[in-house]
């Protein structure tokens, strides 16, 4: 696997680095985030982006906020904590991982108090716990990943969509995980990468890590994945997800549903691979999931020309939900479920 960061954190200045990959795949430069605003900022443009890297760079943010407050002589009270975590969880709200990541940095905050650790304390205490996201993160993918490649026959041609690589997490990936996995097995699989719009994560990002890796992949725009699955070009279908609902039902990148759809119809597997921490059982199902939506100008232009209108109404999903009746199988780093099953994760 290539060696590239997509975030660290530097304790000497309390800081969050970040590849910037808005500016991927032309340029690989960095980003320090020092604020609370920055990291914030960093989450709700892109800069970092993928369910499981939100989560650990909101982590990791929360401690940039209590740093940031520290150097400036303030006190970090529970109300200073809620307004740290408050602003965090503002910037993506279908990413449940975001979500899960501030409450188990305020859970941590809270047994602190109680233990009356002073405010420098209190940063020790949450940084070993952002530390400790980041750490399961890599390693919950990594045996996905391992669990995931049994399902890949050797010669598999494989379609994903978006990019659910090392880059939408602390490193290794979900459905990239899978794939790093099987190619490391020595399996000869190859992969058909949707482009994905509107702002081309599988162009930019996904083509970019398995080229880096000598994974083969070929580039298609959305609108060709049932042509290619029409033509038997596609073995099967591996995405990863922002959310998933008590029922299986599955958030991910838009388009991600059309794949689905697609690959019901062609009679092949559809496979989601995502941590535990993706799974969202307060929702019994996916009507329930917010769905963001983002700027009118990611559709009416790209990289600052207009491809369209710019008057022309927009309207800008970020994720749709696919049904958990197209969904193969959920794959964890806890085993690979049918949808039907997997409450069996958590039994009650």
């Amino acid at each position: 696997m290539s060696e590239f960061k997509t975030l660290e954190w530097i304790d000497e200045s309390s800081t969050l680095r970040l590849l910037d990959q808005r500016q991927l795949p032309l340029v690989e430069a960095y980003l320090d985030c020092r604020r609370l605003a920055d990291v914030a900022e960093a989450i709700r443009t892109l800069a970092v982006r993928g369910a499981p890297a939100i989560g650990v760079a909101a982590a990791y943010g929360v401690v940039v906020g209590v740093s940031e407050r520290l150097r400036a002589g303030d006190k970090v009270g529970r109300r200073e904590l809620e307004e740290i975590s408050k602003e965090l969880a503002s910037t993506r709200p279908t990413a449940v991982n975001l979500f899960w990541a501030l409450e188990r940095m305020s859970a941590v905050w809270e047994k602190g108090t109680a233990e009356n650790y002073d405010g420098a304390g209190l940063r020790r205490l949450l940084l070993a716990e952002a530390r400790r996201i980041e750490a399961e993160d890599e390693d919950a993918h990594r045996r996905l990943g391992r669990l995931g490649a049994e399902l890949v026959p050797d010669g598999a041609r494989i379609l994903t969509h978006c990019n659910a690589g090392a880059l939408a997490c602390a490193a290794y990936g979900t459905a990239l995980g899978v794939v790093r996995a099987a190619h490391a097995a020595g399996k000869k699989i190859s992969v058909l990468a949707d482009e994905t719009r509107p702002l081309l994560q599988g162009g930019r990002l996904t083509a970019w890590e398995l080229s880096r890796d000598k994974i083969p992949v070929t580039l298609i725009c959305d609108n060709m994945a049932a042509h290619c699955m029409a033509r038997g070009l596609v073995d099967l279908v591996i995405v990863g997800a922002d959310r998933i609902a008590a029922n299986g039902d599955v958030a991910n990148k838009i388009g991600t549903y059309g794949v689905a759809l697609a690959a019901r119809a062609h009679n092949l597997p559809f496979y989601v691979a995502a941590p535990t921490s993706t799974l969202d059982f307060s929702l019994a199902d996916g009507t329930g999931i917010p769905i963001e939506e983002r700027s009118p100008r990611e559709v009416r232009s790209f990289g600052g020309q207009l491809t369209a209108p710019a008057d022309i109404p927009v309207y800008n999903p970020a994720f749709d939900v696919t049904p958990a009746s197209l969904v193969t199988a959920i794959i964890t780093e806890k085993g690979i479920f049918p949808p039907s099953r997997l409450k069996e994760i958590y039994p009650a």
